[in-house]
């Protein structure tokens, strides 16, 4: 339910200058819709009690009409076309689901069998189920007793996460107790490095009266979870008191980590709603399922607009006019298909060409960033090249405002051949453009950029011709020196004869030994948040 509030509560129009043509769809409805005569009585051939006793059918019981439909229609199209929109789309460079970093109690508290096999088992059993769930999303570990540690980082390979958490036991833990508080501000320091807004999951099986007070006076930037590992007729201590958080108590099946999923999924959207510099996701589409199905109800017999309603057809004409404006932000613009090499005529195309011209066309394409159809329709040579360089097509670009001689088309073909790599003319064309007009705005400040990235070009082919020649030099030496390696391999097989399988095998592969003396190190060196009670200040000072 929060969830719908929160959409609720930004929810707007992207475009809503669309929402004006509600008021002719409105109109034409009321016009249409109140003339309920039938045809008979409209000719004014015959009498208006004889046409009622002739006609088939009492139409007038009949409450939704055709024109009722083609009304609804319109306005479904029109909010579509208008833009609704109450999320954000992410960054591409940003994670799309919710880094999390789980926070698992490791406290001989944990080793209690009374959630079987035992609390803490159970716990990484939630971890392991968790990060199948999230299929790959940023995920971090954070272990805690009496101090805090960061185990892994966030992560986006589950398999790393894997013998971490396996290692994890009350041992490994260098200072005894519970100290959720220090585990929160690491978990908070992780997810800061981060520019996505997260999640902060804890698995425990208590809380403190103060680490519920710290808990709940944290920042709300990131959401927090809170799995209880405990039998069901404990209460968690003061796990119920943290504000703002959810508590899940662990079930047998996934039902717990769903909820969980929800939650921060929904904190999530939330977050990204909140970021002013991510452009609002068009849900406009949405709208295009039912006004599909309502359009299959013109197949009926008797569900059709007929002209007849109107014997002059201007209310006909009206609808299709208001039908074919409405429709035309949902045709789609692409118009190459896959492999293909010349653009194909597709119905938006078809529609254009009768209203506008090449040139219009092509300033329509533009305005809805369609750069390669607006090349394609663009008969102008300057907008044609200026389209083709919007579109990435550099080398094209500047074959086409070759034609032209003006300082907006010189200075556009200097900029496609600069990212070409025709710098040399590139800096021809810029200087050219000064002769023209010596303020153009960006022609001097791009000439002599241009000419700096030819100079290091330049410097940097020189130094790969001189390390190539050191190379071949060096390459004389080092065939000597190769022909000594195998005669050193053999003295050392020699001298010890344990292959590499088996010297691998020797090899401890677990990590709890790792992680004790590395959170052990952290703890004495202050590296780690060590308990609020500072149980070892008076050992650790000097």
């Amino acid at each position: 339910m929060s969830s719908l509030l929160d959409a609720f509560s930004v929810f707007h129009f992207l475009r809503p200058a669309w929402l004006l043509l509600l008021v002719p769809i409105l109109l034409l409805w009321w016009s249409l819709r109140r003339d309920q005569r039938s045809d008979a009585a409209t000719s004014g051939q015959i009498a208006p009690h004889l046409a009622r006793a002739l006609a088939v059918g009492d139409h007038s019981r009949r409450r939704f009409r055709p024109i009722d439909l083609i009304a609804l229609l319109l306005t479904l199209l029109t909010l579509g076309t208008a833009g609704p929109s109450w999320t954000r789309l992410p960054d591409p460079l940003m994670a799309k689901t919710t880094p999390l970093v789980v926070v698992l109690k490791v406290s001989d508290s944990m080793t209690e069998k009374d959630v079987p096999p035992e609390r803490l088992a159970r716990a990484k059993q939630k971890v392991l189920d968790l990060l199948e769930t999230r299929d790959g999303a940023p995920t971090a570990l954070v272990a805690y007793a009496g101090s805090a540690h960061r185990v892994v980082p966030l992560t986006e390979d589950q398999d790393l996460l894997r013998p971490y958490l396996e290692g994890l036991n009350p041992e490994v833990m260098p200072v005894p107790g519970e100290n959720a508080a220090t585990a929160l501000k690491l978990a908070e320091q992780i997810l800061a490095k981060d520019e996505t807004p997260g999640g902060i999951l804890f698995l425990l099986d208590s809380l403190s009266d103060g680490d519920a007070s710290a808990l709940s006076q944290r920042t709300d930037t990131n959401g927090l979870g809170l799995l209880l590992v405990a039998p069901g007729n404990e209460n968690g201590g003061a796990v119920s008191k943290v504000r703002n958080a959810k508590v899940e108590r662990v079930t047998p099946d996934k039902s717990d980590l769903r909820a969980l999923n929800r939650y921060f999924d929904s904190a999530f959207r939330q977050a990204l709603a909140s970021d002013k510099n991510l452009q609002w996701e068009d849900r406009g589409w949405w709208l295009a399922w039912p006004a599909a199905l309502l359009a299959l109800l013109w197949f009926r017999r008797g569900w059709a607009l007929r002209g007849r309603i109107n014997p002059n057809g201007a209310a006909v004409k009206s609808t299709g006019a208001i039908v074919i404006l409405v429709l035309l932000p949902f045709i789609p613009d692409t118009a190459r298909a896959q492999g293909s090499e010349e653009a194909e005529p597709t119905t938006a195309g078809g529609i254009l060409g009768l209203l506008l011209t090449p040139d219009q066309q092509g300033q329509w394409f533009s305005y809805r960033e369609n750069y390669r159809r607006a090349a394609a329709s663009f008969l102008d040579p300057y907008r044609k090249g200026y389209a083709l360089y919007q579109a990435g097509q550099f080398e094209d670009a500047a074959n086409v405002l070759a034609e032209v001689n003006t300082p907006e088309a010189i200075f556009t073909r200097a900029m496609a051949m600069t990212k070409t790599g025709q710098y040399e003319g590139a800096i021809a064309a810029f200087q050219q453009v000064l002769q023209f007009d010596p303020e153009f705005p960006g022609a001097r400040e791009n000439l002599e950029i241009t000419k700096k990235i030819l100079a290091y070009m330049e410097a940097s082919r020189g130094e790969e011709e001189e390390k190539l020649e050191q190379s071949d030099e060096e390459g004389e030496e080092s065939d000597f020196e190769q022909e000594q390696v195998p005669q050193e391999q053999e003295v050392a097989k020699k001298d010890n004869p344990v292959s590499p399988d088996q010297w691998m095998s020797t090899l401890d592969t677990g990590t709890s030994e790792y992680l004790k003396q590395r959170f052990a190190a952290e703890a004495a060196g202050g590296s780690g948040n060590t308990n609020r009670d500072d149980q070892n200040s008076e050992e650790n000072r000097p």
